[in-house]
């Protein structure tokens, strides 16, 4: 570029970009950002880079950064550091490059405070402009003449000296004017949204004026978690206030989360409401006061899924896209600092507001029990609250305990539900471990409660203690059984005669892993081809069978008992049987339900074609 005297404005140069620009705006519009709201944040990140390099160089210097949209175009005015004519060349044509260059007193020396480490700059703003000029004038060149940058977004660009009163103090104005179809992004009420949310953290006063000359504050300093607060209460209140306008929601409680030694600052909004574990939650993360991404799904351990967070660091790395965190060490360990703070906010709780911690689990249990299989300290501090649903109905495991020296449990809520009357009605201790986590809780306690013996219930267990029947009575009732196991035979099943509550069952269908495993083998094999049948053949064993536990105090079985036809006692039993498989709402195998309905089928021919005063009977 030819020189130019001080104050004299020059011919412009024109010039191309060192990189083909329309692929650029394809890659950041289609690949690289996820919306062209992004440029509003470029603008803000570039003005706040350059009066941070103003302060590094001269501290007393004023510093302002003013936004203005109206007409489809939007511009930024900053007090900053500026740019001389080589550096707009060098700087602001070629992708890659970083304006945070210098000498002692340069940008470089204030690298660490800037937000645009990473990234293209200003060139993004070709996402939504079709032009953008750039009027600046250097702080660090005592004297420079104000330069103007003008490029279009087919490629070229031209740099020209302008004369002294075209910007009379250091500093940067850039000019966008909206390209075809991306106006609404330059409408003023939308640049103003943007901008406030991306930059309200942001470490100088930022003002938006719109089309009248009205002047409002776009910053929000200091973040709600770092402002005094006359008492405890108004703070909690000013949190839920900020969780409800940030993420939609009234918290039911907040955990600070401070880590100096990160620069990680922010808080945890508890959700009131119970989640899945396999949601994926997105915590807003703030990067030097400049908005990041509100889905950061890395931010916390996946076990504290039952809070959102918002945090503010000046450690953290941002990706390419500035738009998420990029996961490396320095963000493993942020994630494991930020888990023990969720933690300590736990043990807290246990020891000085077990109130709040109650309430605190009634909906939030999952998580805690999902953090707790692999933190014992914690599992044990939080086992008198932890609620299980038992054979004794709700209760922490610690209570349960204390009451049975041996607890069953079952793999499935199906066979928990149809277990549990039964159980609580014989004394008999089980925990319904179908539930998440519940199994793997359940296995950790004994090596807390050394006394308390763990086991998954079984056939034999439960058929154990419930109450015999007389050997008189069982006698008596020889030929029934006999029948009773003929039939249900062929369906792996065994037949026991007990007395249980309540009278109302007639009779309990129970097996245990090994007999599902024995009865899914024998179906395979049934359905297998002769080689597979052959090698299914081979794996039988001698697996416990099913078992069908009739009720002796229900007076359905005495009445079947008594049947004269042998046939329909069968009929009857296999009824009892199909009952019994539904109540447990266990799969049914084909043979299952050819056994339904043909029970089903033969006690409508009994009834409708037997003697109706018989029936009477």
């Amino acid at each position: 570029m030819t020189s130019a005297i001080q104050g004299e404005e020059t011919a412009p140069d024109v010039n191309s970009f060192q990189v083909d620009l329309r692929g650029l705006v394809d890659l950041l519009s289609h690949h690289l950002y996820s919306s062209p709201r992004v440029y509003v944040r470029e603008l803000l990140q570039n003005a706040v880079d350059a009066v941070t390099a103003r302060q590094a160089l001269d501290p007393a210097a004023h510093i302002h950064i003013r936004l203005h949209a109206a007409g489809g175009t939007v511009s930024i005015e900053d007090s900053g550091i500026g740019l001389t004519s080589d550096e707009v060349h060098t700087l602001l044509a070629t992708i890659g490059r970083s304006s945070k260059r210098g000498g002692e007193h340069g940008l470089e020396s204030a690298r660490r405070e800037f937000l645009g480490q990473f990234g293209i700059g200003l060139l993004a703003c070709f996402v939504v402009a079709r032009r953008i000029r750039v009027v600046t004038r250097s702080a660090r060149t005592p004297g420079a003449s104000p330069v103007e940058w003008l490029a279009s977004d087919d490629g070229s660009y031209t740099v020209r000296v302008l004369p002294d009163e075209a910007r009379t103090e250091p500093g940067t104005t850039v000019y966008l004017e909206a390209r075809p179809g991306s106006g609404e992004w330059m409408e003023p009420a939308r640049v103003e949204e943007l901008a406030r949310d991306f930059g309200s953290l942001l470490p100088y006063d930022i003002t938006f004026a719109d089309a009248d000359g009205n002047e409002r504050p776009v910053t929000d300093r200091p973040a709600v978690w770092d402002r005094t607060y006359p008492t405890p209460a108004s703070r909690r209140v000013a949190l839920a206030g900020h969780c409800t306008r940030v993420f939609g929601f009234t918290p039911l409680d907040t955990i600070d989360l401070d880590l100096p030694v990160a620069g990680v600052r922010g808080v945890a909004y508890v959700l009131p409401e119970p989640t899945s574990p396999a949601h994926t939650a997105g915590h807003r993360t703030y990067l030097k006061g400049m908005l990041l991404t509100d889905h950061a799904s890395n931010l916390l351990p996946d076990w504290a899924f039952f809070v959102r967070a918002v945090v503010d660091t000046d450690s953290l790395r941002p990706t390419a896209s500035r738009e998420n965190l990029y996961d490396d060490e320095t963000l493993a360990a942020v994630r494991d600092a930020l888990g023990v703070r969720i933690r300590q906010w736990l043990t807290e709780l246990a020891a000085g507001d077990p109130q709040r911690l109650a309430g605190f689990l009634r909906v939030h249990h999952l998580g805690v029990k999902s953090l707790a299989r692999h933190d014992k300290e914690l599992f044990e501090l939080m086992l008198p609250w932890l609620p299980f649903e038992t054979s004794d109905g709700s209760v922490g495991l610690e209570e349960f305990a204390a009451a049975h020296d041996e607890i069953h449990f079952t793999r499935t809520v199906e066979e928990f539900r149809q277990i549990a009357p039964i159980a609580a009605a014989h004394g008999l201790g089980v925990v319904n471990a179908g539930y998440t986590y519940d199994a793997e809780l359940l296995a950790l306690l004994p090596a807390i409660r050394p006394g308390v013996k763990v086991t998954e219930l079984d056939a034999g267990a439960v058929t154990d203690r419930l109450d015999p029947v007389s050997t008189t009575a069982e006698l008596a009732l020889a030929s029934f059984l006999a029948t009773a196991r003929t039939r249900l035979d062929p369906h792996a099943c065994d037949v026991a005669l007990r007395a249980f509550q309540p009278v109302s069952v007639p009779a309990l269908f129970l097996d245990d892993r090994q007999a599902r495993h024995e009865r899914d083998r024998a179906t395979a094999q049934e359905n297998a081809d002769s080689l597979w049948n052959d090698i299914l053949g081979s794996l039988r064993g001698s697996a416990p069978r099913a078992r069908l536990v009739l009720n002796h105090n229900n007076p359905l079985i005495r009445r079947i008992a008594g049947l004269p036809d042998e046939d329909l006692t069968g009929t009857a039993v296999e009824s009892l049987y199909g009952q019994a498989l539904l109540m447990s709402q266990r799969p049914l195998r084909p043979a299952d339900s050819t056994l339904l309905n043909r029970a089903f089928l033969g006690l409508l021919e009994w009834a409708t074609h037997s003697n109706p005063q018989e029936n009477q009977k």
